[in-house]
């Protein structure tokens, strides 16, 4: 003879685990059915019902017997893929404006790339003395005295070769400007 629902509930509740196994195993297509009719996904469907029979071990002290319970099961699996349609739909708004992000974020990618590009090419054409000032102070992020205690010149020749640097750079920016 076969134990009721009502009887394996009981004992699920009181932490019997072959109860509570009997119970999934006699309801896990039911589950599965309800997440499959909803979700209309046999994938989240699946994933649905796994995820509700994980819980169930927890939910399944909520079950006061005030109906059959089949009918509080089917309410519980309707609930479980209520969840996941929602969760589906913040995740398709959330990943909506992901498309445009990501153009402009390629786009601005390119454009750094584009006047990193420009600069590399820039700096190839300073004199060496002037390269490696730049490469001190604004590669390295070295003070002006800094960079002149290594260069074993003055601060003030750091100073005047960045100055350099400047010049040479807006020359060459203004030069290509022309040229377009």
């Amino acid at each position: 003879m076969e134990t009721s629902d009502e009887n394996l509930v009981t004992l699920a509740q009181t932490g019997d685990a072959a109860a509570f196994s009997a119970l999934i195993s006699r309801h896990y297509d039911l589950i599965h059915r309800i997440g499959f009719r909803v979700l209309g996904s046999q994938t989240e469907a699946q994933d649905m019902t796994q995820d509700l029979c994980l819980a169930l071990a927890t939910k399944i002290t909520s079950f006061r017997a005030d109906a059959k319970f089949t009918t509080w099961l089917y309410r519980v699996a309707i609930n479980a893929a209520r969840d996941r349609l929602r969760k589906r739909k913040t995740r398709q708004k959330a990943t909506e404006g992901w498309g445009d992000f990501e153009l402009n974020s390629r786009a601005a990618e390119a454009e750094n790339r584009a006047q990193l590009d420009w600069l590399n090419q820039a700096m190839a054409t300073l004199p060496k003395d002037l390269r490696e000032t730049v490469a001190l102070v604004l590669g390295e992020d070295l003070t002006h005295d800094a960079a002149a205690t290594i260069l074993n010149i003055s601060p003030g020749t750091v100073s005047w070769r960045m100055s350099e640097v400047k010049k040479h750079l807006r020359a060459l920016a203004q030069k290509e400007e022309l040229i377009q």
